[in-house]
């Protein structure tokens, strides 16, 4: 994944410690070195949390797109419309519960979790998701209405 960078970047250009961000995220200092480093994928309701705070989109974060974020954008995830898009995509994609999780690696009780709300979509899924279908994470997490693909 690709979200290492534009964080430690987006920290060092605010001159801002991790520990700071630490706070923000309200966990410990050194699991927020280990998401910074990529030894731990940060999960994406934290990641969020970031995005918001550094005033970026989760396209900028996974270096889908050059502009550091969209005019409209929801501050919130909608894990309704986030469910919904999926399996929109999913059906554009033609593929069942089962074929997109064999292609992600996990269950097919994940991906139904994740299309009726009940789980937001891990960080991990969500970039490979956007990255192989050309998807924007924004748009897929609710966060905004358009673009849906990115160019």
């Amino acid at each position: 994944m690709i979200y290492a960078s534009k964080l430690k970047e987006l920290r060092e250009e605010k001159n801002i410690s991790q520990i700071e961000l630490t706070k923000i995220l309200n966990i410990d200092n050194s699991l927020f070195a280990k998401y910074e480093k990529e030894y731990y994928i940060i999960p994406t309701k934290y990641l969020n949390t970031l995005c918001n705070y550094f005033h970026v989109s989760f396209d900028y974060m996974f270096e889908f797109t050059k502009e550091k974020n969209y005019k409209e954008i929801n501050p919130e995830i909608d894990l309704i419309k986030a469910g919904q898009r999926l399996k929109e995509l999913r059906k554009e994609i033609k593929k069942t519960q089962t074929g997109l999780a064999n292609e992600l690696n996990c269950s097919y009780g994940t991906i139904a979790g994740y299309e009726i709300g009940r789980y937001l979509i891990a960080t991990p899924f969500l970039y490979t998701i956007c990255k192989k279908y050309n998807i924007s994470a924004d748009y897929l997490l609710g966060k905004i209405n358009e673009p849906k693909y990115l160019k």
